[in-house]
């Protein structure tokens, strides 16, 4: 029919009339038709002012994540950033599990090091999958302890779907994700780093005589392209997560298993193209919750057991919503019995399943007394009489971090007091009791307290 019609036009007509066709073909059926006998391959665009989905296929089905990893293993060095557990210029070592990795990798031998903004630019542009394990290493001890980390936070930030093994995204048993989950990490990068996000449209890296380029590459080739994320390997086929900020408008998209990086690259360009123009032009919501609101940790106000320590439950939170109700509960948890350990252990239970929807077990406690200071104080002393906390949290370092902030914001009302930290091994993982020690009574405690809340700092009395 079309080429019979062809025929009663010119030579030239007709050949312009069939470029015009195959064009209009490619353009129109790329987007469409991408997946078309690729079963591998999902995508989604999300409107990153409104959270609306404005495209989706197969957004939910579980995919490999490949080198996304990274943006995850990203979002830990950034919140380490954010929290000073860790500063740009902290050495990373390399050691001979990191180093062993399979490429793409810097090559950096075992024993050696580089800064941790280097390491920030290695995996955003070469993708180094040696860097990412030192990283893992440095940041959780291990790099499965990291993964159990990342998986984590995978859940605080709603990324249900999710779970890391490694810190790298090479190819690893149960390692999964979602373009749905992907495109809420990009969106809390983005909403929860403004500061830091800026490294994903880094070009070009230089480390030592070398000098590597962004795999993304729709940088600056699409207009508003800023970021995020490449990734590949043979089970997962090309990956990517791009961010777009043009117009007054903003997108997140996410393509997984595409059949070549080219094509990946049409795909995700045609999507920006259909999509951007629907989006919002209104003003910001913010889409994930809160970093700081996300995870809410509960402790007792009533008397201290004799045979041990209150225990620490982390109660997840998966909206900021869910947050504040758990918040808003704390209290009546801490104070619900003084009956000991095992009515207390209940009351946490019942509202944690009550108002997170789902029982957290009692974990089995081996505290580990630590003395952050230099001032010659006896354990017993320290705990023993009032005390106060303020949180806890996954390392060390963040607790100690916690308790200056909180030195620095409240130094009269903590005058004579010593900082403390106690350590509290859950099985899976381990918190860092953040907690002043030494007050006089229950009145120089409960005043410390109050004056610690004035100052948006969490805050429970303690008696022992």
């Amino acid at each position: 029919m079309v080429l019979r019609t062809l025929s009663t036009f010119g030579p030239r007509r007709c050949a312009m009339a069939l470029i015009i066709i195959v064009l209009s073909t490619t353009i129109g059926f790329g987007l469409t038709n991408a997946h078309a006998g690729n079963s591998k391959y999902a995508g989604i665009i999300i409107d990153a002012k409104t959270g609306k989905t404005l495209y989706s296929h197969k957004a939910d089905a579980i995919r490999y994540p490949a080198s996304l990893t990274k943006m995850m293993t990203l979002y830990m060095v950034f919140e380490a950033f954010a929290d000073g557990k860790l500063s740009k210029s902290a050495r990373i070592r390399m050691s001979k599990h990191a180093a062993s990795q399979q490429p793409s990798k810097l090559g950096i031998k075992p024993g050696g090091s580089l800064t941790a903004e280097q390491a920030v630019y290695a995996l955003v542009t070469k993708s180094a999958n040696d860097v990412a394990a030192a990283v893992g290493e440095h940041l959780g001890g291990t790099e499965s302890g990291f993964a159990k980390m990342m998986t984590r936070k995978a859940r605080q930030l709603g990324m249900s779907r999710t779970t890391f093994k490694n810190a790298s995204g090479l190819p690893a048993k149960g390692q999964v994700t979602t373009a749905r989950d992907m495109a809420r990490l990009g969106i809390a990068l983005r909403e929860h780093f403004p500061e830091h996000y800026k490294y994903f449209s880094t070009r070009s890296f230089k480390y030592g005589k070398h000098r590597y380029g962004n795999h993304n590459r729709l940088l600056g080739r699409v207009n508003g392209v800023d970021g995020i994320k490449t990734g590949y390997t043979r089970a997962s086929g090309f990956n990517l997560v791009t961010s777009v900020q043009a117009k007054k408008r903003s997108i997140v998209g996410v393509v997984l298993g595409g059949r070549s990086g080219k094509s990946r690259n049409a795909q995700m360009t045609n999507m920006i193209s259909k999509y951007l123009r629907k989006a919002s032009r209104g003003s910001k919501k913010q889409l994930i919750a809160s970093r700081k609101s996300s995870g809410i940790v509960l402790a007792s106000a009533i008397k201290l057991p004799s045979k041990g320590p209150v225990p620490m439950f982390r109660a997840r939170a998966d909206s900021a919503a869910q947050a504040r109700i758990i918040a808003a509960h704390s209290v009546k948890v801490a104070s619900a019995t003084s009956q000991g350990f095992a009515a207390e252990s209940a009351a946490v239970r019942s509202t944690l399943l009550a108002y997170n929807g789902e029982e957290l077990p009692v974990p089995a406690i081996r505290p580990v007394n630590d003395i952050p200071n230099s001032d010659p104080v006896q354990t017993a002393a320290v705990t023993s009489g009032w005390q106060i906390q303020i949180g806890a949290t996954e390392s060390k370092a963040g607790a100690l971090g916690l308790l200056n902030k909180a030195q620095a914001k409240a130094s009269s009302a903590l005058a004579g007091t010593y900082t403390y930290t106690e350590t509290v091994d859950k099985g899976n993982s381990v918190l860092h009791r953040a907690r002043f020690v030494g007050f006089a009574n229950k009145a120089a405690a409960k005043d410390a307290c109050q004056a610690l809340k004035r100052k948006k700092f969490a805050c429970l009395v303690l008696a022992s």
